[in-house]
């Protein structure tokens, strides 16, 4: 038998030849994967066992309700996955218009779920926060000595898109400060 050869029971000797690295289990995820793990612990406390009716709201019941509407927390009886209450915060008047519209809702909400999760809503007048718009500056304008400042150090710059990008994150970090 040759030196080389492994016998049963014993591992191959080492050869000098560089081995290929297994390959690597990770790599680039696509976030929509990873979403469901990195709320679990936040949504979970809500009743949310899966972030996705947060994160779908839009898709399920459609744009223009999701715009006045927002769940809050979802509630089973106690020890049953199934025939919860869907607490809905909904703007203004706009309650009646869901409640009724809510077999429709529900329906949908079920539809998405695969399963019967939600038999009734309990619907809350309140505010809906607004997510800011692309652009929307987040702090006040700034004064004009400041405004100045951040225009002369972003000057020499000569591509104009980037030079625009840099003076309006610039007054944004200088409104922050004031």
């Amino acid at each position: 038998m040759d030196e080389k050869q492994a016998t049963p029971g014993k591992a191959a000797p080492a050869s000098d030849a560089p081995q290929a690295e297994p390959p690597r289990k990770g790599g680039v995820r696509h976030l929509a994967g990873l979403l469901p793990r990195l709320t679990k612990t936040a949504l979970g406390k809500r009743g949310f066992a899966e972030g996705g009716i947060v994160a779908d709201w839009p898709a399920i019941v459609g744009p223009e309700l999701a715009a006045v509407s927002l769940p809050e927390r979802l509630a089973f009886p106690q020890g049953a996955r199934r025939d919860g209450i869907l607490h809905v915060r909904v703007a203004g008047s706009l309650a009646l218009e869901l409640q009724h519209l809510e077999p429709v809702v529900i329906e949908r909400i079920n539809g998405y779920f695969g399963y019967r999760a939600v038999a009734r809503l309990r619907i809350r007048q309140g505010p809906i926060p607004r997510p800011r718009a692309r652009g929307t500056p987040a702090a006040a304008p700034l004064d004009p000595v400041a405004a100045r400042a951040v225009d002369s150090a972003v000057a020499e710059i000569a591509d104009p898109g980037l030079r625009a990008a840099l003076a309006g994150l610039g007054r944004a970090l200088r409104g922050r400060k004031a």
